[in-house]
């Protein structure tokens, strides 16, 4: 698995079907086979980046 925002390939499992990326800090869930991207904020809460990104990008490989 790589990160669709830096490509890195550190990434960690924080929970079922959730992952973080060490590298750039973006936290990743796999939502019906589409990954949903969220910027971890000062205060804790999470903001979308999914608009960033293009439907293909996001889309899991079966």
């Amino acid at each position: 698995m790589r990160c669709p925002n830096c490509r890195s390939i550190d990434i960690g499992k924080i929970g079922t079907n959730q992952f973080y990326c060490w590298s750039c800090f973006v936290e990743m869930s796999i939502v019906q086979g589409k990954l949903s991207l969220h910027q971890v904020e000062e205060d804790g809460s999470l903001s979308s980046l999914d608009d960033l990104f293009e439907d293909e990008q996001l889309r899991m490989e079966q």
